[in-house]
């Protein structure tokens, strides 16, 4: 005998306001039954021992360390923009006074 009846996908799907066809209500009884099946197992294991995880395989940054280092490109990114004027570029005035 089933746990999950017909009946009962027909009245969750009522509640979750989903139109449902009758002829996959059958279906979608069995599959909610095999989940149910499943997490029963799942309950049979003992997890006294095993530390709660949110993944199943740890995820680490690689990350490297903060060093500040020396550049000589500073001079030669100004360079590649137009009108220069010492260690700034000359823009279009864009407010009026």
């Amino acid at each position: 005998m089933t746990r999950i009846s017909t009946d009962d996908v027909s009245k969750v799907a009522k509640l979750a306001r989903l139109d449902i066809s009758d002829d996959l209500l059958e279906l979608y009884a069995n599959q909610l039954e095999k989940i149910l099946d499943y997490i029963s197992q799942l309950e049979k294991i003992n997890t006294t021992n095993v530390p709660p995880t949110t993944r199943a395989v740890e995820v680490f940054n690689v990350i490297r360390d903060d060093v500040i280092e020396q550049s000589s490109i500073r001079d030669d990114l100004l360079e590649l923009g137009p009108n220069r004027e010492g260690d700034f570029y000359r823009v279009p005035k864009i407010i009026a006074e």
